[in-house]
């Protein structure tokens, strides 16, 4: 058997996808300490808001939208490495309702430990989900090191009048995902060989599948704020848009599409730190059910890699978006609302 045949990318990091990110307390506490930039009139999303990506403004009509995410590996297989990282960079250009044009490989490999070929797996992987997605790759870096890992720096183009932050969400809006979440939960299994094969190859569909569609389809409706879920959770990303919008949340658990068997394995023990710490975050701007075990509210906080689409839509538009999504083979389920009350809050049923 050859060294490509045994490897298992999950045992080469002690964390992996997007729960090796930084946690929101440490990074914010990090940025606080940063001189603010000076005002630029065309930048038009930044550092403000914990957006997706960044806008600059070219002209009235036409922006950039930059982004960039990489990390450890999430899955064993290299070829699927390399189509989750590359979903999971792409879609913040989805969440901010523009086209992703160009991007840029990001590698860090220790390439005198692996097989080579472990590598060409991964930017193949990568090479054709950019394909899926209508990215032309342009070039990219790579580095030596003793933990792989993988992402892109991707740009792409909107027009300054559309862009959709999470910041936009006004009361009476309904709220949408558009993936299941629970990934994290899974990954840890994964990485613990707790995992059928059919669950991995579930799970790797799930966090494989681009936002395109989601995107495209959100873009005929009055969608007021979008951001997409990954690393700090469902209710990490819903309290960025409860903040930045100004607006209180609501969140029905029973309506929160989850991965199969997650609680189960919650209940195991396979809850990775990263879903503990985003927990530790929001739990004091969060009203949890009294009855809600700690389990379930971990779930709602779990960490996720290459999440859905988080999208406030206006109530007259949410059933049109809600059913043209479904139709398209999205799994999209609508799981509360914006309020005017309890601003910069949430409140789950």
């Amino acid at each position: 058997m050859e060294k490509t045949d045994r490897i298992k990318l999950t045992s080469l990091s002690s964390k992996g996808g997007c729960g090796c990110k930084i946690g929101p307390a440490d990074l914010q506490q990090v940025i606080r300490s940063l001189p603010k930039a000076e005002p630029n009139p065309d930048l038009l999303v930044g550092l403000d808001t914990s957006d997706d990506a960044g806008v600059y403004r070219l002209s009235d009509d036409l922006a950039l939208v930059q982004t960039v995410d990489f990390f450890t590996p999430i899955v064993d297989e290299p070829y699927d490495f390399g189509q989750i990282a590359a979903a999971n960079a792409i879609s913040d250009i989805y969440a901010m309702g523009g086209k992703p044009l160009t991007a840029l490989n990001i590698v860090a490999f220790p390439i005198a430990d692996l097989d080579k070929q472990v590598l060409a797996d991964i930017l193949r992987g990568a090479g054709d989900k950019m394909r899926e997605a209508g990215v032309t790759l342009v070039g990219g870096h790579s580095i030596d090191d003793k933990e792989p890992k993988f992402g892109l720096a991707v740009t792409g183009l909107i027009d300054p009048k559309n862009v959709r932050t999470n910041a936009g969400a006004k009361p009476g809006d309904r709220l949408i995902l558009t993936k299941p979440i629970g990934v994290g939960i899974l990954t840890t299994s994964l990485k613990k060989d707790k995992l059928a094969q059919g669950e991995i190859e579930r799970l790797t569909r799930t966090m494989a599948a681009l936002n395109k569609t989601a995107a495209e389809t959100m873009a005929r409706y009055r969608v007021h704020s979008c951001t997409d879920v990954t690393g700090f959770g469902l209710i990490g990303h819903a309290m960025e848009m409860a903040k930045g919008s100004g607006v209180g949340i609501r969140i029905r658990d029973q309506d929160v599409p989850k991965l199969p068997r997650i609680r189960d394995l919650a209940a195991e023990g396979f809850v990775p730190g990263g879903t503990k710490n985003n927990f530790a975050h929001v739990k004091d701007d969060v009203t949890f059910p009294e009855e809600m075990d700690q389990i379930d509210r971990w779930i709602l906080c779990d960490a996720v890699t290459s999440g859905g689409l988080l999208i406030a839509v206006a109530e007259e538009d949410a059933d049109s978006l809600l059913r043209d999504l479904i139709q398209a083979g999205v799994e999209a389920a609508e799981i509360g609302e914006a309020a005017a009350e309890h601003p910069g809050r949430i409140v789950v049923r």
